[in-house]
């Protein structure tokens, strides 16, 4: 059984900077399927505009005809804070023998120290960290030291075991900010070709980005 590819935010909105990333994750270590978790109560965060059940909404509308891509509410039915140890270890007890790969943004896996039960992620799942442009790997501190000690160049590594590793990977960069998309519908303007065209008859329709003025 290939990977399951874990890949969470508060897609507040969902855009194709996401999808893309999920996308080429998807092909080059050859997952079984991406799942899309909708934050509930990010720790992490401000909170969130659009309501959950909104966002939910607008990731499934935007994965709809990609049939690797499935949605996982499970954090936002979730009360508290919504933490990514909870979810991974909810995961693993599903899927005990099978390879999980947590897919993370380089900007996350730099602030991963401060994440509940950081350590203990691994035990769980593999780290998969989309590279993006301007950033590099630590080569210092815990996490430099977790670079030695788990670091890995070889998709197969990922397959072999089911948690453990981290594989970093360069995907296409699509400059794409869920703030500045919100700031241009707060605006008046027309969020087209930066999110899925039923994203966008989402957010017009609900006018969840529209602050009263």
């Amino acid at each position: 059984m290939n990977p399951i590819g874990v890949f969470g935010g508060t897609f507040d909105p969902i855009h194709y900077g996401h999808l893309r990333t999920a996308f080429e994750l998807w092909q080059s270590l050859k997952l079984a399927e991406v799942r899309f978790l909708p934050t509930g109560n990010p720790p992490h965060r401000e909170r969130t505009l659009a309501d959950a059940a909104l966002r939910v909404q607008m990731v499934r509308a935007a994965i709809a005809d990609q049939p690797a891509f499935v949605v996982d509410d499970r954090e936002v039915r979730r009360a508290g804070a919504s933490y990514t140890f909870d979810t991974l270890s909810e995961l693993r007890v599903e899927n005990p023998q099978r390879s999980l790969c947590l897919l993370l943004g380089m900007d996350a896996f730099l602030g991963l120290p401060g994440w509940h039960r950081w350590r203990e992620l691994f035990d769980l799942a593999h780290v998969v960290v989309a590279h993006r442009p301007g950033w590099k790997a630590p080569t210092q501190g815990p996490l430099g030291e977790i670079m030695v000690d788990r670091g890995t160049g070889a998709v197969n590594d990922l397959h072999r075991s089911p948690a453990g590793r981290i594989y970093v990977h360069a995907v296409t960069q699509l400059e794409i900010s869920s703030t500045e998309l919100r700031q241009i519908i707060d605006a008046g303007r027309d969020p087209r070709f930066l999110v899925p065209d039923p994203v966008r008859d989402i957010i017009r329709d609900s006018g969840c980005y529209a602050r009263p003025r």
